[in-house]
């Protein structure tokens, strides 16, 4: 498996760079947003569809026995191994010509993240992760965090509309309290990336889905960082609520309302 891991990363480092090369070219100038609404705050552009289109045709070509499972598309491709893409995470940023985006692809083996890689063409920036190998940012190794006072910690809340406001502010109080700094920015996968970075010291989202956080896990793994069981139950198809933070916030962050608590690797 080793030999095949290596292929498929080699070939999905190339394909992600060529995704956002695509996504740069069709990203909207600075305004209005250019997109049409699946849901409130839940926007749709061309390219979404044209890099899911774009990466499901070459991974089909490149391995014709592995399962597709895009953000627009759903499960396209069975197979014991599945490639996990979002197109374009931080639609809404995209849509409004911000730089705060990205190309996710994951492969997974049924439950288990094998190896991600996550493009910020906007920002030059490029995470990989492979299973025993590390995790990198544009080359560099990465590890999560040293921080142990949570008054000290950086905390990034995703929202999500298939939760109330009421959740998500219940959420971020419960880390106000705890004298952390709260943000949000957009993109779930590259709040996960940066808590494998070490930039932030936690992400918590009441509900975040597996083709947004596929590519990271097998960052957060390798990096060292705390993660709540987000593949229990049906997460991996279904979403789950979802805590990644340093390792020695485990404990003393506990668990957010409607999120089970991290448990260290």
């Amino acid at each position: 498996m080793s030999a095949a891991l290596d292929t498929r990363f080699d070939t999905a480092c190339r394909l992600a760079a060529e995704a956002g090369a695509i996504a740069l070219r069709l990203r909207p100038p600075p305004g209005a947003a250019q997109a049409t609404l699946k849901g409130p705050q839940d926007w749709l552009t061309e390219a979404d569809g044209a890099v899911e289109r774009f990466l499901s045709d070459a991974l089909a070509a490149a391995f014709p026995a592995d399962g597709f499972h895009g953000e627009e598309g759903g499960p396209a491709r069975p197979g014991r191994l599945r490639w996990v893409v979002d197109p374009i995470d931080g639609t809404a940023n995209f849509a409004r010509g911000r730089n705060r985006f990205c190309i996710s692809l994951g492969l997974m083996e049924d439950r288990t993240p094998l190896l991600g890689v996550i493009v910020a063409p906007a920002i030059g920036e490029t995470f990989t992760g492979r299973q025993g190998g590390g995790a990198f940012l544009n080359g560099t190794p990465i590890r999560a965090a040293t921080t142990q006072d949570p008054a000290q910690a950086i905390v990034e809340v995703g929202w999500s509309r298939r939760r109330s406001n009421a959740a998500f502010l219940a959420v971020s109080r419960h880390f106000l309290d705890l004298g952390c700094a709260v943000r949000h920015g957009g993109s779930g996968t590259l709040g996960l990336a940066d808590v494998a970075a070490g930039r932030s010291d936690a992400y918590a989202e009441l509900h975040i889905n597996i083709w947004d956080s596929a590519a990271a896990l097998v960052l957060l793994a390798e990096a060292g960082a705390a993660l709540n069981g987000f593949l229990d139950g049906d997460g991996a198809w279904s979403g789950n609520p979802m805590l990644a933070c340093a390792p020695a916030l485990a404990g003393p962050f506990g668990a957010p309302p409607g999120i089970p608590a991290a448990r260290p690797a």
